[in-house]
């Protein structure tokens, strides 16, 4: 009568295991890989827009440039201002943070990214925005791929 059970069983491990591991595939950027390592110091003049909490500014590198946003007295986020929507295309204009401050819009095809996450909030961009990463020591601020 135990025997009888096992096969069920394994079979339903089996297809638990197959959906965790094809089913909770994170959705990859197309964009292709680039080195991006930089560091800067908010507390600079030269960078006053980060010395405020929601303060973004633009810098060069990345695939088509990249924007670093304050969020909190200890923690910036990075995005490539490429689209993922038309990536390979560098030329203008480039996602950019809207008035509001809390998101990213790329003009020429109307995509919207959230600034928290740079998850898609409006489409027709498939995919969210090539985030990098930032480790801030509370002088320095280092960008990195």
């Amino acid at each position: 009568m135990k025997s009888a059970y096992r096969i069920p069983i394994v079979v339903f491990c089996v297809l638990l295991l197959a959906f965790c591991l094809l089913g909770c595939k994170k959705h990859r950027n197309p964009f292709p890989k680039v080195a991006v390592n930089f560091t800067i110091y908010p507390n600079d003049p030269t960078y006053l827009d980060l010395n405020l909490i929601g303060g973004s500014m633009y810098f060069t590198g990345g695939i088509n440039g990249i924007v670093v946003y304050r969020l909190s007295e200890w923690e910036f986020l990075a995005y490539d201002r490429a689209c993922p929507y038309d990536w390979d295309d560098i030329d203008e204009p480039r996602v950019a943070v809207e008035d509001n401050g809390i998101t990213l819009k790329c003009p020429k095809c109307g995509s919207m990214f959230g600034i928290l996450d740079g998850g898609i909030i409006k489409g027709p961009a498939k995919y969210p925005l090539k985030q990098y990463y930032t480790n801030f020591d509370g002088m320095k601020l280092r960008v990195h791929s």
